[in-house]
């Protein structure tokens, strides 16, 4: 049997076939000339398939009926006999068995015995595959209908759309995923009774609850009641080396002497700490605290029976920072020890000493002298102050006298605040001394210094140009001289604000009136127990209206500006209570538009009118001025059919029954009456069957 021999793959170019052609092959031909043909069809569609021979293949020619503009990527073979039914099944030719002729012919006449390896290449063979938008691919694709191909691109897109994945949110960030610094500032906001709690939740908590970080300040005095003893020492324990701000202000859980030494072993960075009210504190126990915090700049050991002088010398070697100091009320030390203090803490500007004992020690007071860094001296209640201590405190020993001023010439004093009240060894001789000498004082407290006169204040008046708080309770020497010629004309009058005057029984109307004209910026007066009359209150809620500024928005609610306490004065009268009411609530009108005021008096004063005093205040503070007006009004009625009542002669019934029913009336609207009260049930007549 001849074999055809196989030809180099670059000289031959697939030839298609039509299905109207037919063969010019004698029908007499043998067998094995069809089985050769048939491998070599088989071997021609295989190289036709290949990619390879796209750019090989030379130009058709002009009556071949495949030719169009558009190059087809199908391969020659896989067009013949291709119906609408049948299918590609491989794009790999598969042998087939020769001599199956049972396909029917696509053109009838063609007779089925010369090609029967037609039937099997046309259910065997496929499509060559396409590589289509590929930017290496050299061949062009045939180009579908616009109609088909936006239908199939919309049957696509639903499909991918139905086979992708459910799009998820991205979860909430954890707590465990936080970083630690984010985590702290979180717990941050907490208090330190809520860190506590949230201490038990788990292990980690604990450990974020209990990190130093969030109890570099501590403050017990709030929480300590709730707090037990353990956990106490256990938080100091944990953040102790941590703390810087400690406030243990009443604490009595660290009273006991094992947990004062567990503060004492865990803190050593303070720099502001308050022991007030530990009483049970141990000298030892202080001691080392002292030692181990050398950063120290506020100290307060209130009431502590610890301090001794030994304490004080402590502090002066290792606490070099101290700023301010507080040691009033320990009864185990004196002056010698504040002494130590004052020498070895060159920043100290508050010193807090009260009803400490040995100010009569005139080192004590040269060495004050000698610092002159103090702004603040308390020292109310130390018994043993005498006026030359004072002096040397101001002049210091033996100073050079101006002979024009008979001032003495020393650097002037930086005290800002002082209090000197409760000594009763002080004259004016001692007082005196402040005059001139003090430029930067603010506030003078020398109440209960009865043995004090006009003399001793009328220098000071006069040098203190920034003077805001003068309490003078229960000098029962000065007179209304001291107020009309010395404090309204004096160059603090325009900035004093605090006034105590209690107590001062030859203080009256012609004292007050010029300071109440004068002292613009009062926000608080004391005159109990003075000889002010109802002038005295008319003038101050004057003085009140003219300062404030009035609004036509009211919605804008007042403000309590100026306190005022003239309870038993015995010229105050429900009068002067009325203009000070009457003032509070008063609406005013500049160009047919109102105004409402915007500051307003509050007022203690003598009990029977109390109540009423503080509800017409309450009313107004509110805004609700018509309430508050009403109010005033039914008590003015009361108040004068009640002094009516009291009047004896013809009519004696006729006024009883007429302040009655004033009584009624103002106390129905004290309850809140009108038509957003409650109204008390009132008894308009009574019979009683015996």
């Amino acid at each position: 049997m001849a074999q055809v021999p196989e030809l180099p793959s670059r000289a031959i170019t697939p030839v298609p076939i039509d299905e109207h052609e037919t063969l010019a092959t004698p029908p007499e031909q043998p067998l094995n000339k069809g089985k050769s043909r048939q491998r070599l069809l088989r071997g021609i569609q295989r190289m036709s398939s290949t990619s390879s021979l796209t750019n090989l293949r030379r130009p058709r020619a002009h009556s071949s009926p495949y030719r169009s503009t558009t190059r087809s990527s199908l391969s020659c073979v896989s067009l013949v006999g291709v119906g609408p039914s049948q299918s590609f099944r491989s794009t790999t030719p598969q042998p087939s068995p020769l001599g199956v002729g049972d396909s029917p012919s696509s053109r009838p006449g063609t007779p089925l015995t010369e090609f029967p390896f037609l039937d099997a290449v046309e259910t065997q063979l496929g499509v060559r595959k396409v590589e289509n938008g590929k930017p290496g691919s050299s061949h062009g694709t045939a180009p579908l209908p616009a109609e088909i191909k936006s239908s199939r691109t919309d049957v696509v897109n639903k499909s991918r759309l139905a086979s992708a994945p459910a799009i998820r949110k991205r979860p909430a960030r954890q707590w465990h995923d936080m970083p630690h610094e984010i985590q702290i500032h979180i717990l941050s906001f907490l208090e330190p009774r809520q860190l506590v709690q949230a201490s038990r939740v788990s292990k980690s908590f604990y450990r974020l609850c209990f990190d130093g970080q969030l109890w570099t300040s501590l403050d017990a005095s709030e929480f300590y009641q709730r707090v037990p003893a353990e956990s106490l020492s256990r938080i100091i324990m944990a953040a102790g080396p941590f703390i810087k701000d400690l406030n243990l202000r009443g604490c009595m859980q660290v009273e006991h002497y094992k947990r004062a030494e567990v503060i004492v072993k865990a803190c050593k960075n303070l720099m502001n700490a308050t022991f007030e009210g530990c009483r049970n504190f141990q000298k030892s126990t202080l001691h080392s605290l002292l030692e181990s915090n050398g950063k120290l700049v506020y100290l307060n050991l209130t009431g502590l029976s610890a301090v001794t002088n030994k304490a004080c010398q402590i502090i002066a070697n290792s606490c070099p920072q101290l700023e301010t100091f507080n040691v009033s009320w320990c009864s185990k030390l004196d002056a010698a020890g504040i002494k130590a203090v004052i020498e070895g803490c060159g920043q100290l500007t508050d010193l807090r000493a009260g009803e400490v004992r040995g100010f009569d020690d005139i080192d004590v007071a040269e060495a004050i002298f000698r610092t002159n860094n103090l702004e603040r001296l308390v020292l109310s209640g130390c018994a043993e102050l005498t006026d030359q201590a004072l002096e040397v405190m101001v002049h210091g020993t033996n100073p050079e006298i101006d002979i024009l001023t008979d001032v003495p010439v020393v650097p002037p004093r930086k005290l800002r605040h002082l209090d000197l009240s409760r000594c009763p060894l002080l004259t004016d001789v001692g007082v005196k001394a402040l005059g001139h000498l003090t430029p930067e004082l603010e506030g003078l407290q020398l109440s209960r210094c009865r043995a004090i006169t006009d003399a001793a204040l009328e220098p000071i008046l006069a040098s203190t140009p920034r003077l805001s708080l003068l309490e003078l309770e229960d000098l029962d020497q000065l007179t209304n001289t001291l107020l009309s010629e010395h404090l309204a004309k004096a160059p603090c009058a325009a900035t004093l604000a605090h006034l105590s005057l209690s107590y001062c029984e030859n203080i009256g109307d012609v004292g007050m009136l010029p300071v109440m004209q004068k002292c613009v910026s009062l926000q608080n007066v004391e005159l109990d127990n003075t000889r002010v009359s109802n002038l005295v209150l008319a003038e101050a809620a004057a003085m009140v209206h003219k300062r404030s500024r009035r609004t036509t928005d009211p919605r804008v609610k007042p403000k309590a500006t100026l306190r005022m306490v003239v309870y038993d004065c015995q010229h105050v009268s429900w009068t002067g209570v009325r203009e000070v009411l009457f003032r509070n609530a008063r609406v005013g009108s500049v160009s047919g538009q109102a105004t409402y005021p915007t500051e307003v008096i509050a007022l203690k004063c003598f009990y029977g009118h109390q109540m009423t005093a503080d509800e017409h205040l309450k009313r107004v503070l509110r805004g609700d001025y018509a309430s508050a007006c009403r109010l005033e009004r039914m008590w003015a009625d009361y108040m004068q059919a009640m002094e009516e009542a009291g009047v004896g002669g013809s009519g004696h019934r006729r006024r009883r029954r007429r302040a009655r029913h004033a009584a009624a009336l103002h106390l129905h609207e004290e309850d809140g009456g009108g038509n957003n009260g409650r109204r008390r049930a009132a008894t308009i007549g009574s019979c009683s069957v015996m």
